[in-house]
This record gives C-alpha cells, structure tokens and sequence, in this order.
C-alpha cells in the first residue's frame, strides 16, 4: 500500500511538473510595459498603434494599422522588454489573439540578436475568434545567417507582437501572453 502510495504522488509531482508551469504571464494589465514601434524609425511608411481595452473582465491590446512595404518598409509592432526576467526554463509562449484573417508574428529578441533588424520569429494566423496559439522556443526561425541556429531561452532580451512583411491592414486582439516551461 505504501509503495503504491509513492508512485502516486511520483506521479502527480511528474505531471504537474510537465504540463507547462507558468514563467510569465502577461494580460496587458500594465500597459506601460509595451511600448508601439513602427518601420518609421527606419524611414518606412506604415502606420498605426495599439490601444489597451477591457471587454467583460479580460484586458486586451488593439494592434492595428497599415502596413506597407513602402521606402524599404513593413512593420507595425509592440514590442516588451524582457531583460531583467528569468527565461532559462522557458520552452513555449502561449497566446490569445483573435484578428481580421490575416497572419501575424511573435518576434524574440536575443543578447545575440545586436543589429536593430535581427530577430527569431514564429508566425500566426488569427481569425474572428479568439484562439489559443502555443508555439515551441526551439522552432523560432532565425531572420539572418549570422545569428545562432537556436535561442537559448535564458538570452531572451524582448518579445515583439508585429504585423509584417506585406501590404496589408493589421488588425490584432490578443488577450493573453505567457511564457511556459
């Protein structure tokens, strides 16, 4: 009975341990953690913002705009600083968005990623409900030849919601952001 007794809490200890134990959990309740970043800053011409509104009790940011590839442009993004925040233990982020059908992006930044266009990215398709999105660190794509094959979660510096790459009318709710283990 005792024996049996320790393989059960083994085995509760092992699941709960495995099943994606929050690291940070982001609802945009804090709005001055974001900040709004445009390809203006390097001469594009694309246009928009973000706005933080609630809905019943759920908080969400608005990223909306035009995009356009215009003058060597193509980004509308907000973008949170991540520097002073444990990671290591991080293997996925997780998010809540719902949008205009279009496909968006999730874009890490590194200690390694020095140049103002490097990034690791993951894309995203929203449609009119809100959808839970879980995309695994390891499987970011890098933007360059010159940055490491994988991100090490622990070199995680800022995390970028962003619109991106194509002319076309961003409209994204997201609801929720969490990084898991």
């Amino acid at each position: 009975m005792q024996n049996i007794l320790i393989v059960l809490l083994l085995s509760i200890t092992f699941i709960s341990g495995s099943n994606g134990e929050n690291i940070l959990k982001d609802n945009f309740t804090n709005k001055n953690e974001w900040t709004y970043i445009a390809d203006n800053v390097m001469g594009g011409v694309s246009e928009g913002g973000v706005e933080f509104n609630s809905f019943d009790s759920d908080v969400y940011a608005l990223l909306s705009g035009n995009v356009s590839t215009e003058n060597n442009g193509g980004f509308i993004q907000i973008r949170r600083e991540l520097k002073n925040i444990d990671l290591s233990k991080a293997r996925s982020i997780r998010l809540y968005a719902r949008g205009n059908n279009e496909k968006y992006f999730i874009f890490l930044r590194t200690t390694g990623t020095i140049l103002p266009w490097q990034y690791y990215s993951h894309e995203f398709t929203v449609n009119e409900e809100y959808n839970e999105f879980i995309m695994q660190i390891q499987d970011f794509k890098k933007s360059g030849s010159l940055l490491a094959k994988k991100i090490n979660p622990k070199k995680i510096t800022s995390i970028g919601i962003v619109a991106y790459g194509r002319d076309h009318y961003a409209e994204l709710y997201v609801k929720e952001l969490e990084f898991l283990e």
